[in-house]
Formats: structure tokens, sequence, C-alpha cells
């Protein structure tokens, strides 16, 4: 494998005396996009908030792009988030107040290169086309995933981390989707961690990978 763009080592999480994973090992190079499947409640959503410094781990380390990112002060690491990745979270998290334009182009603002066509492109590419005057409140729970997905991609990040990305889409819908995460690591050199539970959308992937409460398994 090339070198790596995210090492994952040992990684282990618990909530109070009960275990969420343990062990957990993951290497992804530039270019490679890695599926990780697991049943619900299996810990696939706190695996990436904790690769993405969004909640803390009881052992191991996370490194990024050649930075250690479990043990950096949080302000560092929501500068570390802000610069290399993009985060597609279940709960979409858009803000409320924001237009559909505004919520997608939020990451550029906070780099501070706003860049208008830029968002137009991603609204297009995810069918959203038009709407990015909306408020997100007048949008469907699929058309908000749509805006989570632009959002996360809109400033080119190193890793795109992505919960169930196609769970709210139709099946249409979920392939466009799965092409444009496959051509952002293909045609800028990203790497991609995507967790779901779907086997049709893990199918996209380089490699695979299945989470259980002791690690993971190829």
């Amino acid at each position: 494998m090339a070198s790596a763009l995210l090492e994952v080592s040992g990684l282990a999480k618990r909530y109070g005396d009960t275990p969420v994973f343990a062990g957990a090992e993951l290497r992804v190079a530039p270019g490679e996009f890695v599926a990780i499947l697991g049943e619900s409640g299996v810990g696939k959503s706190t695996l990436l908030n904790c690769i993405a410094g969004l909640d803390t781990v009881d052992a191991g380390s996370v490194r990024i792009a050649g930075t250690e990112i479990t043990t950096l002060p949080e302000p560092q690491q929501a500068v570390f988030r802000r610069d290399h990745l993009g985060f597609v979270f279940q709960a979409f998290h858009v803000l409320p107040h924001l237009s559909v334009a505004h919520n997608v182009g939020l990451p550029l603002l906070l780099q501070r290169r706003p860049d208008d066509a830029r968002v137009q492109a991603l609204l297009g590419a995810v069918g959203l086309s038009g709407l990015g005057p909306r408020l997100p409140q007048t949008l469907s729970g699929g058309q908000l995933q749509r805006v989570a997905i632009a959002r996360a991609l809109v400033h080119r990040p190193q890793l795109i981390l992505a919960d169930e990305p196609t769970g709210n889409l139709d099946p249409a819908t979920a392939e466009r989707v799965m092409d444009l995460l496959s051509a952002q690591v293909r045609e800028q050199g990203a790497a991609c961690v995507l967790v779901t539970h779907s086997r049709m959308a893990a199918a996209r992937a380089d490699r695979v990978l299945t989470l259980t409460a002791s690690g993971m398994q190829v």
C-alpha cells in the first residue's frame, strides 16, 4: 500500500463499563475508498467520531496526514478538521437559519476562500440545482442528506468520513451519491472511509471491513 493518509492503531472506546470496540486497526492510502460494515449499534458512528477527533478515545491513536490528532488540544483539532476533513453526518447537522447554499459553502467560508461557483457545482452534482436559496426546514430528509454530502465535499478535503450517506436516499439517488464520492477519491486523490450497513453501498469501495466489538476484520 502507498504511504497511508489515515493510520488508526489500537483504537478502543468505552462508555462507562461497556466496551464499544477495541483494537481497531486501519490504514487508508490517498485515493483509496474503504467501507466498514456493521450492524446498528456496533459503534460505526462512534468509530468515525473518534477518527475525526469529535469523540475521545480510551486507547490507541489516530494519525491523519502525518498529524497525531488524538493528542491535539480541541482548538487545534477543530482547525485540523476544518482544513483536512469532510464529514457526512448521519443526522445531517445543517444550520437551520442558513440557506442551503450557505450551508454547503460554510467550509469554504471558514477557510476564507468563498467560491459560489463551486457551491453551485456541488448542488448540481447532488441533484439540488435551484434549491440554494431554500432553508433546510423546507427540504425532505433525502434532500438534507444531499446537502450534508455537498458540504462535506465542497472544500476538496484530503479525508472524507461518511456516516451512512445513502441511508435516506432512494436507490437512483444513492447510486448518484456513490458516484460522486468515488469521483472525489479518484479525481482529487482523497481518501474516503464510509460506514454503513448497506452491502450495496459497501460494494463500491476498494476494500470492505467489518466492525465488531473486538475490532475490524477483512
